[in-house]
């Protein structure tokens, strides 16, 4: 991946053979009390999104939810705590990383 294709707050970054994208945030988040203003997310693989599909129950929301936290390594419900300006900064890097 070529940064020159990201905004200024989506930032390639290697996590061995896989793709990653680490996201710069305006509000930041709260993880296990700690507060973060940025996310890594790595490449998803075809078993996060089923996974993700089946945690959320077909509900499309959750599901989106869930595979975001996976991705980034941290609980669901630090991600329903996000900022939407952020939560749609986590959704343009999920776009890119599913291509």
């Amino acid at each position: 991946m070529d940064n020159d294709d990201f905004p200024e707050y989506i930032t390639s970054v290697a996590e061995g053979d896989d793709d990653a994208l680490k996201v710069d945030l305006l509000k930041g988040i709260t993880v296990d009390g700690e507060s973060r203003k940025s996310l890594t997310l790595r490449e998803p693989a075809v078993r996060d999104m089923m996974a993700a599909r089946k945690m959320g129950k077909n509900d499309n929301a959750m599901s989106e939810v869930i595979l975001i936290a996976n991705l980034a390594g941290v609980p669901p419900e630090a991600i329903q705590d996000v900022k939407n300006k952020d939560y749609g900064r986590l959704q343009e890097a999920l776009v890119f990383l599913n291509g």
